[in-house]
């Protein structure tokens, strides 16, 4: 324990750390020196047989995570959806870890749960459910919330499943994704103890969009061999590329061979806080359910995922267990224990740092800070193609995937992977590559950051100009 000298020291260091890292962290190589060797001899000194100086420890782990870390709050991280958390969601972390609310039971933290639930409802409302009939958990990611969303499809379509599992079930469950959806759909269907063969990829059209004609003759197809088919799963914003499944078609087969029908906008849900962006989500008042991770277009810190649906009943038919040694204060009241509601018992207060980035922000705040991202997308396809690259995948959210014309060798899965690997080695930024459909070779670049400005857009192209000419 620290005396309250020490603990007052302690955090004048973390405060400062922080700003530090928020004022510095632009002139910083955004990408890491990676070197296991080394991170494991600096913490061979800590075998935790004797009690180390509190500051000392501290000071080790900032100039560790300032060294040996990928910086995705930097501008010129242009990778996997992890954009600069705001200032005021790091202030409600803290809070949350200090005050340590526990999430189980409503009794325990009615003023974090009933924070929870009202963003939820505010986000249900912004995606055109009726809030008053809206229901979610936060969770700790897309993948809890996609999993979330298979155990309550699988509910619904089998009311034995949450007693009997799989095996009490007549026939294989399927479901149905796009072939550039999000892996976490194979996991989920692994968890469940369906197996990655109940999941069905559906071709993609031109733009990687499902092929909804397709998907219809797939159900059709797989209902004739017996199997039963139960969710079908939209998506909005795909990690590859950024398509947009055509939400409303898709909703509509959904309803004729009802199934439930559920969204993954992990990311692209954001765009529904734009007036002008709204459209691209045209159907996804249809979904049974939704996927959001506030952790990305939100800038809040990671994870926070966020689970919603317009069935009020179904988390609680999914989830809901007998545990006698639960907290009884609230018995009677009109509140729901989160416990008997998600996938997780025991959890942090997520969705406090979402709370107070709204409330501070406001949608318009959020609708700006969007649009401005969407411009450096914009502008970062314009500046590529007039330095000799090729855009080859058709979204208005800001992912660029992109190609070389000006070398034989430039579509080619080697050259792309060592211009990627040049521009990260040299800490100027952070790109990848990837694979469209699974065959085609590109590199990818997503401004999911709001600091992200048109100079840092800028260097990027120039990085990538530099890079392919060290290329083999």
């Amino acid at each position: 324990m620290l005396d309250e000298s020490r603990r007052q020291e302690l955090w004048q260091r973390l405060t400062g750390a922080i700003e530090n890292y928020a004022m510095k962290l632009e002139v910083h190589r955004v990408t890491p020196e990676l070197d296991p060797a080394a991170i494991r001899a600096l913490l061979a000194r800590f075998d935790f047989s004797a009690p180390v100086d509190p500051l000392e420890a501290f000071n080790f782990l900032v100039e560790g995570l300032w060294k040996y870390q990928t910086h995705t709050p930097h501008p010129r991280y242009y990778g996997l959806f992890n954009p600069a958390p705001t200032t005021v969601s790091i202030a409600a972390d803290a809070l949350v870890a200090a005050f340590n609310p526990q999430l189980a039971a409503w009794s325990h933290s009615p003023l974090a749960i009933e924070i929870e639930q009202h963003v939820i409802r505010a986000l249900g409302a912004q995606f055109g459910y009726d809030p008053e009939r809206t229901d979610g958990t936060f969770a700790s990611g897309g993948m809890e919330a996609n999993h979330t969303a298979v155990l309550t499809a699988l509910t619904k379509a089998f009311p034995e499943f949450a007693r009997g599992g799989a095996r009490a079930l007549a026939g294989q469950p399927l479901l149905y994704v796009s072939a550039e959806a999000h892996h976490s759909f194979h996991k989920s269907a692994r968890l469940c103890g369906l197996g990655s063969d109940a999941v069905r990829e559906i071709p993609v059209d031109g733009e990687l969009r499902m092929q909804a004609d397709a998907l219809a003759a797939r159900i059709r197809e797989d209902r004739r061999a017996g199997d039963v088919p139960f969710l079908v799963a939209a998506t909005a914003g795909a990690t590859n590329s950024g398509a947009i499944d055509p939400i409303g078609d898709l909703a509509e087969i959904a309803a004729r061979e009802k199934l439930w029908f559920h969204v993954d906008a992990a990311w692209g849900g954001a765009a529904a806080l734009v007036p002008e962006l709204r459209s691209l989500l045209a159907g996804l008042e249809r979904a049974d359910s939704i996927t959001f991770d506030a952790h990305k277009w939100l800038s809040v810190p990671m994870g926070a995922g966020i689970y919603l649906t317009r069935h009020p009943q179904i988390l609680d038919r999914t989830f809901r267990t007998a545990a006698a040694y639960m907290p009884r204060e609230a018995a009677g009241l009109d509140v729901v224990d989160p416990c008997m509601h998600s996938i997780q018992w025991s959890r942090r207060a997520i969705g406090l740092k979402v709370f107070l980035s709204l409330a501070v922000a406001g949608w318009e705040g959020y609708a700006a800070a969007i649009r401005h991202m969407v411009a450096r997308g914009e502008q970062l396809q314009k500046e590529l193609a007039a330095a000799g690259w090729e855009v080859v995948n058709k979204t208005p959210l800001p992912l660029v995937c992109f190609v070389d014309t000006t070398t034989p060798q430039g579509r080619s899965a080697e050259f792309l992977d060592a211009i990627a690997l040049q521009v990260v080695a040299s800490g100027k930024a952070w790109i990848s590559t990837t694979r469209l459909t699974g065959t085609t070779p590109v590199l990818r670049a997503c401004i999911t950051n709001f600091r992200t400005q048109a100079e840092d857009v800028s260097a990027l192209v120039e990085a990538l100009n530099w890079a392919r000419t060290q290329a083999p």
